[in-house]
């Protein structure tokens, strides 16, 4: 860790305070370079990432690709159906072993140079390479990654050992959110967007209603923001609220709206016969995209037009918002605030977890 960027993690910036009392984390944590290749390596390497729908690897050979913290990534269904998820990556010179998003294949095989390897990561062929000398195959398998399917969806994790275990991040969701089972909602597709804001500004605007009234008066007409509530566990954190007492795109009175965030980077938002799944990712210290699956227990055409206009709306909103905190937080005016306690422990909640992702690297570098 550079001396730079460890006088940036000091004692008092890491210390976690209680709601009621805490600042937020300073604001060169948003804007310094150096932050960009330790939230990478020290926060979303070492956590459970969402890659995509199961429905995509439901068959022997089904495979999906994807980048997770910068790294590009794989998940194959093996003949004996089981996952598999390897980095994307020949062990030759580095070419990609799957270049497009989804598909189907019987091996695994080098987009470059033509290595070819099995669904369990072995290498199998390695074209014109008899006269190449103490070369065993057996050193160049594929590298295993973590793999999770949960409620019809995959996670991955690049350092397992250093995360917790997937049981214990997603404890108690299914039973809150019961009698709905979001393996029961058929994928529908994925939007991306991208944000010239750091990663860490668009999960805090995320995690808090306060700026609901101003940014989004549209979304004020959906939910009774009166019974807006935060609660806070050990992985994440879950935003609720009523419906108004009016039908509307969302859902119908009696019936609430769950807002899941799984740190450090995951959203799941729950609405009756739907789910949309965000995975922010780090693209620079400035910028971040956001991934936006969609899921529905209906294929109703009119009511998914309708639903995607109404969240590239709300999208809109929400980057122009960040994008113009992320220039803020880049001024001579910033450093430091405070919380609304009503209102803004979701964001406590996820600036305290990334404080602890930040003292384990630190402590892990030797400082």
């Amino acid at each position: 860790m550079s001396p730079a960027l460890e006088h940036l993690l000091h004692d008092e910036a890491l210390t976690e305070e209680p709601l009621a009392v805490a600042k937020t984390i300073p604001s060169a944590w948003y804007v310094d370079p150096a932050f960009h290749d330790l939230d990478r390596d020290a926060v979303m390497a070492r956590t459970w990432q969402y890659v995509g729908p199961a429905s995509r690897v439901r068959e022997h050979g089904d495979f999906m690709s994807d980048m997770i913290a910068g790294n590009p990534v794989v998940v194959i269904r093996d003949k004996e159906g089981e996952l598999k998820a390897f980095f994307n990556v020949c062990k030759h010179r580095g070419g990609p072993l799957a270049t497009e998003e989804c598909g189907h294949a019987k091996v695994l095989q080098c987009q470059y140079h033509g290595w070819t390897y099995l669904l369990d990561g072995s290498l199998r062929g390695v074209p014109r390479f008899d006269r190449t000398e103490l070369f065993d195959k057996k050193d160049f398998g594929l590298d295993a990654l973590a793999v999770r399917e949960w409620q019809g969806m995959i996670f991955v994790c690049l350092e397992p050992h250093e995360a917790p275990p997937f049981e214990d991040v997603v404890a108690g969701i299914e039973e809150r959110i019961a009698p709905m089972d979001l393996s029961a909602l058929s994928f529908d597709q994925r939007d991306r967007y991208a944000v010239k804001a750091n990663w860490k500004v668009y999960v805090d605007n995320y995690l808090e209603g306060y700026h609901i009234p101003l940014v989004h008066p549209d979304l004020m007409t959906v939910l009774d923001f009166r019974d807006y509530r935060t609660d806070t566990m050990e992985h994440y954190s879950l935003q609720y609220s009523p419906f108004k007492d009016e039908d509307n795109i969302y859902g119908t009175p009696g019936e609430q709206a769950f807002y899941y965030f799984v740190y450090p980077n995951i959203m799941l938002n729950i609405l009756p016969g739907r789910l949309q799944v965000n995975r922010v990712d780090a693209t620079a210290h400035n910028a971040c995209s956001t991934v936006f699956d969609y899921y529905y227990l209906t294929p109703d055409p009119v009511r998914i037009e309708q639903d995607r206009l109404f969240s590239d709306q709300v999208q809109a909103e929400d980057i122009d918002i960040c994008e113009r905190v992320q220039a803020g937080l880049a001024s001579r005016a910033y450093d430091r605030g405070r919380f609304s306690y009503d209102l803004e422990g979701g964001v406590h909640h996820f600036q305290q977890c990334l404080k602890r992702s930040y003292r384990r690297a630190r402590v892990g570098s030797g400082t």
